[in-house]
């Protein structure tokens, strides 16, 4: 039922609660204010939902065609589904999502949504931001703007990021990533300014886990402005952050925005259920 949607920001630039809906039993035409909401706040929170992965799922398809995504162990049971999962004796790792991104920006169509269920949490810690990059787009001058339009850079997968993880840092034993895999070596070249195809807006679509370097460039000429962009777009005032709780559902949208997992909470165990909804091949301007 939807007769009592609610939904509240949480920050200016991105991000809203939404409150008085059961996704799993809302009408199809129930879903059309929640669709609504996360075009306008880019990434919404639901408590309380109560999900088993068969229900999770079902919600996900609720948004669009489920994308199996690659490199990553799923559940044996469940495909569809990666458990994103840090272990109480895990200490000194790095954590999965723990360098600002955007799910999969390598695919030559990139996941659309990513859906995030929480199962397991430390008693404190283990938040999530999110940025928004048509703010960080917004917020650039006129100048910078016209640019950075006709630009595209090439991104490539984990762990080859400009400053991700590498190949040799310690991870959580629970999210399996394949190595090594020649795959994951290919080069796509995706736009730098990207536009939404639901909203029309402009944003950023770079991001320094797996953006390498602008097309025609070396490496070297393109870090200065890369790295003015990395660090433009996570600009405080552009974000939100979610403290988790059992039971609470984030979807939000990799075609604007990047993310972050802080990884402060050694000693204790934290376990989220992923599903990802499939993309198109981003548009530039």
């Amino acid at each position: 039922m939807t007769s009592t949607l609610r939904i509240r920001p949480v920050a200016p630039a991105c991000g809203a609660e939404v409150f008085g809906i059961d996704l799993v039993h809302t009408s199809e035409a129930g879903m059309d204010p929640v669709r609504q909401a996360l075009a306008q706040h880019a990434v919404l929170f639901f408590r309380d939902q109560h999900l088993s992965p068969e229900q999770q799922l079902a919600v996900t398809r609720r948004f669009g065609p489920i994308l199996r995504v690659p490199y990553i162990r799923h559940l044996d049971a469940y495909p569809d589904i990666i458990a994103v999962l840090k272990e109480a004796d895990e200490r000194k790792i790095s954590t999965f999502g723990g360098t600002w991104h955007s799910d999969f920006s390598f695919l030559e169509a990139p996941p659309s949504l990513t859906l995030l269920y929480a199962l397991e949490l430390p008693a404190v810690g283990g938040d999530t931001l999110w940025a928004s990059q048509y703010a960080a787009y917004d917020a650039l001058s006129t100048a910078m703007q016209h640019l950075l339009g006709p630009l595209r850079a090439v991104q490539t997968a984990w762990p080859h990021g400009t400053r991700g993880p590498g190949s040799d840092t310690a991870v959580s034993r629970s999210v399996g990533m394949a190595r090594n895999d020649p795959s994951a070596d290919l080069e796509v070249l995706q736009p730098v300014v990207r536009v939404h195809p639901v909203t029309g807006r402009k944003a950023l679509f770079v991001n320094p886990v797996y953006t390498q370097r602008f097309e025609g460039m070396t490496e070297d000429e393109s870090r200065p402005l890369l790295q003015f962009l990395f660090q433009h777009a996570t600009r405080a005032e552009f974000t939100c952050r979610l403290r988790w709780e059992p039971g609470t559902l984030a979807v939000w949208d990799n075609r604007c925005l990047l993310h972050l997992a802080i990884n402060d909470y050694d000693g204790s165990r934290r376990l989220l259920h992923r599903t990802t909804v499939g993309g198109e091949i981003a548009v530039g301007t």
